[in-house]
């Protein structure tokens, strides 16, 4: 399905060299940033108390968060939790204060504030042991999904192609981080989440232009290497304003309409989405150029028949 067809092929790879400069830029600064900065991460990975409680009838969130900011709680998530009358509070660790003590003033808080009553359900502590255990074994998910794809690209198409794509994509999960550490945006586990997602969407985008350029090589032998490239981005910038358009409206929905629980999850996904277009085209294709694929590499020379002799 095609919204519109390109005749005239874009020279993107004349300006190869300015996009990965750009690139460059734009990746230093992302770790610059976090090097500085660092990233502000939730309660999941820090520690801090739970607490659960329910509403007789449909509790809204963003009073409860105005009441508990009013109390001190700048740095707190709320969300609903199983269904719109529970409600999930997780709040950071504080010197000098108890699980039961944190829960206490917050039920008080809660009491004072218009709406339900609020009853107590649960109440949990959550040390910061744990949120290092999350932190590594999100490290170690983001390892594994970078040796997965690289294998599978190998093995689908040419290692310098693996290569290509691993660098351009691991560029989007870096410059995400960035922007979480420039602004100070908090770091959850959904954030983490749209980070491995983002990765493995840009790898979509790389796989069907790397496929594409597969298949004119083999079947325009008088095309340069470059122009093979170009040709491939042109026929499938249709495709790419199709499928990116479409999960970007998705997005943007959760990003609008989601509320605080969804906000950073979208907003991750957004910035991945941006970026993982401009890599896996402008970034990945001209890594590969310069890593030295050629048509030789796809297309096997033919085999001359041996004439029997009589």
């Amino acid at each position: 399905m095609e919204f519109f067809r390109i005749k005239k092929d874009i020279p993107f790879m004349r300006h190869a060299l300015v996009f990965n400069v750009i690139s460059l830029i734009t990746f230093l600064l992302a770790v610059f940033f976090l090097a500085t900065r660092g990233l502000h991460l939730s309660v999941e990975f820090t520690g801090g108390t739970l607490v659960e409680v329910s509403y007789s009838e449909a509790a809204e969130l963003e009073p409860i968060r105005q009441s508990l900011a009013a109390d001190g709680y700048t740095d707190v998530l709320v969300q609903h939790f199983g269904s719109t009358r529970d409600v999930l509070i997780r709040l950071p660790n504080r010197e000098g204060a108890d699980s039961k003590g944190v829960a206490e003033r917050v039920m008080a808080t809660l009491e004072k504030s218009a709406g339900p009553k609020a009853e107590l359900r649960r109440v949990e502590f959550v040390g910061p042991q744990v949120g290092k255990e999350l932190a590594s074994d999100g490290a170690m998910a983001l390892l594994l999904v970078v040796v997965g794809i690289v294998i599978y690209l190998a093995l689908r198409f040419e290692w310098r192609l693996g290569v290509a794509t691993i660098i351009a994509n691991l560029h989007d999960v870096i410059i995400i981080l960035g922007f979480f550490a420039f602004f100070q945006w908090e770091f959850s586990l959904a954030v983490l989440a749209a980070t491995l997602a983002v990765l493995g969407y840009s790898v979509n985008e790389s796989v069907v232009v790397f496929d594409r350029v597969r298949e004119t090589f083999r079947k325009k032998r008088n095309l340069s290497t470059e122009q093979v490239v170009d040709h491939a981005i042109t026929s499938t910038i249709s495709r790419t304003m199709i499928t990116h358009g479409s999960t970007q409206m998705m997005v943007l929905s959760m990003l609008i309409f989601g509320g605080e629980t969804l906000f950073y999850f979208a907003l991750a996904l957004t910035i991945g989405i941006c970026f993982g277009i401009y890599s896996s085209v402008l970034v990945a294709s001209p890594l590969a150029i310069w890593l030295g694929v050629s048509r030789e590499q796809f297309v096997k020379p033919k085999k001359e028949k041996e004439e029997a002799v009589v």
